[in-house]
């Protein structure tokens, strides 16, 4: 089983369907293209476990919700309309692949900057 088609086995179990592949397939290749690149130098998606498979996963349904605009949706009902969001404090499936890969990514976002005395 290739990487992409194990991340889609991911996708499927967080309940994308079989009629996203043509959205889905061109999402895990970016999505996974771009964690390996932000991977430390020396260090494979290999060398992550499972936790770079996973990763890709919920990068890839969170790029398919945006795609289907329903990202942030936790509710929505057609009578009387009325839409509800999840708060941005719940963090979003991306927030948690990048702390689920922090041991081996490079760059994060956070740096220490020195200070002359």
């Amino acid at each position: 089983m290739t990487r992409a088609e194990e991340i889609l086995a991911l996708c499927r179990q967080m309940g994308a369907g079989e009629e996203q592949d043509e959205l889905l397939l061109p999402l895990i290749e970016a999505v996974s293209a771009g964690l390996e690149r932000r991977l430390k130098p020396g260090v494979a998606p290999e060398d992550c476990g499972s936790a770079f498979l996973l990763a890709a996963a919920l990068c890839a349904m969170d790029g398919l919700e945006e795609a289907a605009g329903t990202a942030g949706v936790s509710s929505f009902t057609a009578g009387e309309v009325s839409i509800h969001t999840r708060g941005r404090e719940e963090g979003t499936r991306t927030d948690q692949a990048q702390r689920l890969l922090a041991p081996w990514l490079g760059e994060t976002g956070f740096a220490f900057r020195g200070v002359r005395g």
